[in-house]
Parts: structure tokens; sequence; C-alpha cells
């Protein structure tokens, strides 16, 4: 072996002690039952759910949230929609009807004080009828197939088996998507129609001291809408805007928004609708059961003159002198 080569062995060998030298020796770990324990080095998975703000790899593709190998704030959205939403929604939802209920138990249906007088005044016209049933029909339909979403694993699953569930779900999630642009159109031309006649007056006051019509030895004051009425038009529009809004970035998922914008999206989303149903089911008492005669207003359009005396009675006054300068003949010029 000539010199040259004695002295390259020799530096590699160098070279090679040196690595090993650098590398620390790592004993073998074993298992409880003496076996070799290959994954005794690796960290724990509750080590890296701790990671912020997530877990994320190498990918080759431009979609970078396909990076994404475990969110943690997942488990907490996960947690909202598998345990608080269930449990909040049930208690607001079956809590506002149990109310609804006691009430009707406690003073029944409001009647007319005077009776039905026989005559009928014009209330809503024609297309304020059709902007109000646009909006109550695509609501009750959006409601069905939400609470779907929420609540049929638990109650409509065991009743149907999976396939059946399965197959209902998926036609419920689909008529939920193309309705909800029939609701957004609804409370459009209700802010439109109605917005000048719910602004807030100092009637409104009167009619909270007045009690709000549900006091029958005091009369309540009110114009085309009272105080509850303004309220619940106002909270619609709220609630209708929000649900709306986050309804169209979860039916464009990822369209501006990242993983954590979709998640709040979806909790402003169930919250704000379970509400909404809260206070529309107040809405559909009052207009049913609740008072009599007030669901003519909304299907005929026309109500009994004793009615309207009790219930808008400034309403009524204003609808009955624009009848009277009507009849009335106009003046004639002099030839």
């Amino acid at each position: 072996m000539t010199l040259v080569a004695r002295a390259s062995l020799v530096i590699v060998t160098v070279a090679l002690l040196s690595i090993a030298a650098a590398v620390p020796a790592r004993a073998e770990t074993f298992g409880p039952d003496g076996a070799p324990n290959p994954t005794a080095s690796v960290v724990d998975q509750g080590t890296l759910l701790k990671q912020v703000p997530r877990i994320e790899g190498r990918i080759d593709i431009p979609d970078t949230k396909a990076s994404v190998l475990v969110q943690p704030a997942g488990r907490t959205w996960d947690y909202f929609h598998e345990v608080l939403l269930h449990w909040g929604g049930a208690i607001v939802i079956l809590g506002t009807i149990a109310l609804l209920g006691l009430a009707y138990l406690i003073m029944g249906r409001i009647r007319i004080a005077e009776g039905r007088s026989g005559r009928k005044i014009l209330r809503f016209k024609a297309f304020e009828r059709f902007s109000h049933w646009l909006t109550a029909v695509s609501f009750v339909i959006l409601g069905l197939t939400g609470l779907n979403i929420t609540f049929g694993k638990i109650v409509l699953l065991p009743l149907i088996g999976p396939e059946a569930f399965s197959d209902v779900s998926q036609a419920a999630k689909y008529v939920h998507n193309f309705i909800s642009f029939a609701f957004v159109a609804g409370p459009i031309l209700i802010a439109i129609i109605f917005f000048r006649d719910n602004l807030l007056e100092k009637v409104d006051i009167d009619w909270l001291k007045q009690g709000g019509g549900f006091i029958k030895s005091r009369h309540a004051p009110a114009g085309r809408f009272n105080f509850g009425e303004k309220l619940v038009y106002w909270l619609s529009l709220a609630a209708g805007l929000a649900v709306s809004v986050s309804g169209f970035l979860l039916l464009f998922p990822f369209f501006g928004t990242d993983i954590a914008q979709m998640q709040l999206a979806q909790v402003v989303h169930a919250v704000v609708a379970v509400l909404f149903v809260a206070l529309i089911l107040g809405h559909i008492y009052i207009g049913t059961l609740g008072i009599e005669g007030a669901f003519e207003a909304m299907g005929t359009g026309e109500v009994d003159l004793n009615w309207a005396k009790e219930h808008h009675d400034l309403w009524l006054a204003q609808q009955l002198a624009n009848q009277d300068r009507q009849r009335q003949p106009s003046a004639t010029p002099a030839e």
C-alpha cells in the first residue's frame, strides 16, 4: 500500500470516528412486557396539540390549508357543536315553547273586548303580505332543515335508521342551501316596505307603561305597529343579516376566509339561528293563539274594526280620517 493510500485510509477512519463521537448514544427502550418500544422517543400527542396555532406539514400543492394536520382550536369548535350547542339550543327552544304554553294557560287567548263589529278595514296590501309570507315560509324551511343539522343525529337518526337519515339529511342540506336565497330577499323587502312605520315614537313609551295590551284594564295606544312589533322587526333584521352573512360564508367555504374564520362563522350562524327561532316562536304565538283576530291581518289583509281600535287605535283613526277625506267631493272652481 502506497503512502498516499495509507494517509487516505487514516483520514477516513478519523472522520468516521469523529462523527460517531458527535452523535450521542441512545439506549434502546423497552416496554412493560420487555419488548422494544420504538415510539418511546416520539413526542406525545398532548405536547403536539399545545403547539400554536396548529400543527402543519410541508406540501407541494398551492392550497396551504391542506398542510394543516391537526388544529387544536378544532377540538374547541367540536365541543361547542356537539355539546354546548345541543344543550344550549335545546334549553332555549324548548324553554321558549314551555314559557309560551305557560302564558297561554295563565292568560288564555286575548279576546276582542267589544267583540267583532262585522266591519273590516285593510291593514296590509297584497305585496306587503307576499313579502311577509316569503320570509315566513323560507324561515320555517330553513329552521327545520337547520335543526336537523344540529339535532338530527340525536332525534331523527334513532327513529328512521342510518340509511334513511342519510338521504333525508342530504336532501335537507340542498334545500337549506337554495331556500336561503329566498329568505335573504324577504327581509330586504320587509326592511324597505315597513321601515318608516317601525321607527320609534313617543307613543311606544305609553304603550309600555300601559302593559303592552296584556293588561285588560288598561288601553295601550299604538300606531300601525306597537313597540313589541317594532322590537321584533329590528331584532329580525339584525338576526337575518347575521345568519345571511355567516350563511354565505359557509355556503362558499374558504372564499376569503381561513379555518378559524370558518369556525367563527359556524358559531355565529348556529347561535343566532337558535335565538332567531325562539324570537319567531313568540311572534307566531302572538299572531295565532295569543291574540284573537291578529292572524287575519296577514291572512286576508283585513282586520275587524274593533280589533284595530283595541290594538292600533292611532293608526285606525288616521285610516278613517283618510277615508273621510277621500269621500268628500273635491271643490270645483266657480265659472
